[in-house]
């Protein structure tokens, strides 16, 4: 038995959940999310408790039986507290500032880079950390991972976008001509 999966999942209190036979439905002072049920896996509640259990041991249903569990817990936390990742821009001359719902950053191109911000996302910017937060790990995650993929930093410098603590490997560059 997965050790993720068979761990189950608290209710905190002000939290609703709905399961359905095809989806699960996750209600929270914070919002609602939603999320489909793989096959072979069964979600169950009772006493303040979620609890995830699989048909049978083949490996695909395993594979998938943490993930489920995961996904749940997930929701459950995301609809309490919010999920929040934090990008670190570095660079001479590399600026971000927030425009309504769009984020306006100056990435050493000839143009000004325009990322529209998803529903659902709040975006902070302070000095050059850009701070993303949501109810849904996926989507804060993925918002992030867009907005670093513009300008990846770069390892001779370290100029660019990188999650704040992301180290980077730097590289030593030209050793120059011996004579």
């Amino acid at each position: 038995m997965s050790r993720i999966g068979r761990a189950p999942i608290q209710i905190p209190s002000g939290v609703v959940v709905t399961i359905e036979p095809d989806e699960i439905k996750v209600e929270g002072p914070k919002g609602t999310l939603t999320q489909f049920t793989l096959p072979d896996i069964t979600v169950s509640q009772s006493e303040g408790f979620i609890n995830v259990t699989r048909a049978n041991d083949e490996p695909k249903v395993r594979s998938k039986h943490g993930l489920m569990r995961s996904l749940v817990a997930n929701m459950v936390t995301g609809v309490t507290t919010d999920f929040e990742k934090k990008l670190e821009i570095n660079g001479v001359g590399y600026r971000v500032a927030l425009a309504g719902s769009d984020l306006k950053m100056q990435l050493g191109f000839s143009h000004e880079v325009i990322f529209h911000i998803p529903a659902g996302i709040t975006v902070k910017v302070e000095a050059n950390v850009i701070t993303i937060s949501g109810i849904s790990k996926q989507q804060v995650g993925q918002v992030a991972a867009q907005i670093r993929a513009l300008k990846k930093p770069e390892p001779y410098k370290g100029k660019g976008i990188k999650y704040v603590g992301e180290r980077i490997i730097r590289k030593s560059g030209k050793s120059g001509k011996e004579k």
